[in-house]
């Protein structure tokens, strides 16, 4: 067979028959009430907007004393993020939460600070240095599915902390060359103690200037106080480690890089900034974006044999390591349904920017301290801009299939501001499925439901058991 022939050569066929509808919280009828809008921006934001925003193109409301859009029109979100962003900037809140706990890294930098870090850092995210971190990736998830196996004997597996653990053994061997066997139970605490205490919006969040401390502030302040040093101390290990590695990993190439206008590298500050960042942001989203593909896989049975089908074919073919060259046509079909996945669950859910200088958004006028959020949650389910919004559809990202709108499939968002780690996200989270498919057939107990809830990424409203059966 011609090791070089590509699963393009035989495009690849969806199963006729329905797709799944997986239930979502029913959307309020009407615009809620202040105080029960913004309880459930609290709880879960996909139950705070109203029917409405899924078939008007801009939405408009009075919040807190200045008006509020959500935009879902795709000229409109293009003035946003790309022909008119320098009047867009983060909204208090959103800087208020992110901040204790990224720093000022490339997420919630802006100006002239965001500007050289996004260009020290681009030559680390090009498609040919992502690709040689698919050996740490490629090493994460055997191990991975040597675990899920043992696990998977003795009974039915709790998927998401074991796609969580997956996700950060990739983020330190891809950030450091080593697993996080030593450090990954106290990074998940971390983790787990800022979402749940301090990463949820307050009503002072969004009220108070920056300047002024909102109450939350000062445990996000304690909570910076104890992350720092941890960071600190992951940094400093593996700069000690004398220990030779087989491939570059992201720290590597952070230390390396360089500013190519002015040749200043990073600072410890911003080192670890864009750690923090690289590996809260990554294996946050991968986690979940795993989790959703795993229970879309398992409502739709007929799509995962074909995905498992896909994966054999690759591995039988010897892409082995050499699969993240190109993984696109490798793997078609898994790549379409991360994508599905990622339009159905967009990690984040929403974006939120500040106007600071008068505009106009479809024929609406925007004032100075207006808010603009552009929900990619709501922006995927549009009726105005997909067909059977609702439905796990793989179809519309195999190859040949007609492209989505412009700006109305935004996982990453788009414009200058364009998630950095995009690509390498889709190559990690499509390898990753391709294994995890590949290895076991993944089913749930019948009438298992699980639900979105959007808090500070779009996860399982429970964490359910799957059963996990040896292909």
């Amino acid at each position: 067979m011609d090791s070089g022939r590509t699963l393009l050569d035989d495009p690849p066929r969806l199963p006729q028959g329905p797709r799944p509808r997986p239930p979502v919280p029913e959307p309020p009828a009407d615009d809620l009430p202040l105080p029960a809008y913004l309880a459930a921006l609290r709880r879960n934001a996909v139950e705070a907007w109203p029917q409405r925003t899924y078939d008007e193109p801009i939405v408009q409301r009075r919040l807190l004393g200045r008006r509020s859009f959500i935009v879902s029109d795709p000229d409109a979100i293009r003035r946003v993020l790309i022909d008119n962003q320098s009047v867009y900037l983060r909204t208090r809140a959103s800087v208020r939460i992110l901040r204790p706990v990224l720093g000022d890294g490339l997420l919630i930098s802006e100006g002239a600070a965001w500007r050289h870090q996004r260009r020290t850092l681009a030559p680390a995210f090009t498609p040919r240095a992502v690709e040689d971190l698919v050996p740490h990736i490629e090493g994460a998830v055997e191990a991975a599915c040597l675990r899920l196996a043992a696990e998977a004997a003795r009974g039915p597996v709790a998927l998401f902390p074991a796609l969580h653990g997956l996700a950060l053994e990739i983020a330190g061997r891809t950030m450091f060359s080593v697993g996080m066997e030593s450090d990954g139970a106290a990074l998940r605490r971390f983790v787990a103690e800022y979402a749940e205490r301090m990463g949820r919006p307050h009503l002072l969040d969004m009220l108070l200037p920056l300047s002024w401390p909102a109450p939350l502030d000062f445990a996000r302040a304690r909570f910076r106080r104890r992350w720092i040093p941890f960071l600190d101390r992951l940094i400093a290990r593996r700069a000690a480690d004398p220990a030779p590695r087989a491939a570059r990993d992201l720290l590597d190439l952070l230390v390396a890089a360089r500013d190519p206008e002015t040749g200043r590298p990073f600072d410890q500050d911003q080192l670890r900034d864009q750690v923090a960042t690289m590996i809260l942001a990554g294996h946050e989203t991968t986690a979940a974006a795993l989790l959703w593909a795993s229970y879309l896989l398992a409502l739709a049975p007929d799509i995962q044999e074909a995905v498992a089908q896909e994966a054999v074919a690759a591995e039988a073919r010897g892409a082995g390591a050499d699969l993240g060259s190109g993984y696109e046509r490798k793997l078609p079909l898994t790549r379409a349904v991360v994508d599905e996945t990622l339009r159905l669950y967009p990690p984040a859910f929403v974006l939120a920017r500040a106007a600071r200088a008068p505009d106009t958004l479809g024929g609406y006028p925007v004032e100075p301290g207006d808010v603009v959020m552009i929900s990619p949650w709501v922006l995927h389910r549009h009726r105005r801009l997909w067909r059977d919004p609702d439905t796990f559809d793989p179809a519309r990202f195999l190859p040949g299939a007609a492209p989505p709108p412009r700006f109305a499939y935004l996982p990453f968002g788009a414009g200058p501001r364009v998630c950095i780690g995009a690509h390498f996200a889709l190559l990690e989270a499509t390898l990753a499925l391709a294994r995890l498919i590949g290895r076991f057939r993944i089913s749930l107990p019948a009438g298992t439901a699980i639900r979105p809830a959007a808090i500070v990424t779009t996860q399982p409203d429970r964490p359910p058991a799957f059963t996990l059966r040896p292909r």
